[in-house]
């Protein structure tokens, strides 16, 4: 058995911030000023650090929200994130019905 395996590639945080932008555009929240929101409401902000994108997201949508951060250093951290994203908007969604 060879000790050979192959290393995963690169992050690139700068692309993956594009497509994350992407992501949460096509979920139907709206950019504005460095964060994106739902009904006016701030939901999520992204930010572009050396290596990393540090994300932030609410625990529920108000006026005075409280933030939960994280740090995405590679491609699982963006889908973990994007995947908490739309279950916590499909949570909130059901709750208005």
């Amino acid at each position: 058995m060879s000790d050979d395996f192959f290393a995963p590639p690169s992050f690139k945080a700068d692309a993956a911030l594009a497509g994350l932008k992407r992501e949460l555009r096509a979920l139907r929240l709206t950019e504005r000023e460095g964060r994106f929101e739902l009904q006016g409401r701030p939901v999520a902000t992204l930010e572009l650090e050396a290596e990393a994108i540090t994300a932030r997201i609410v625990k529920r949508p108000a006026q005075s929200p409280e933030w939960t951060a994280s740090t995405l250093k590679n491609a699982a951290d963006v889908r973990r994130f994007t995947d908490e994203l739309k279950s916590r908007l499909a949570r909130w969604s059901d709750r208005d019905d």
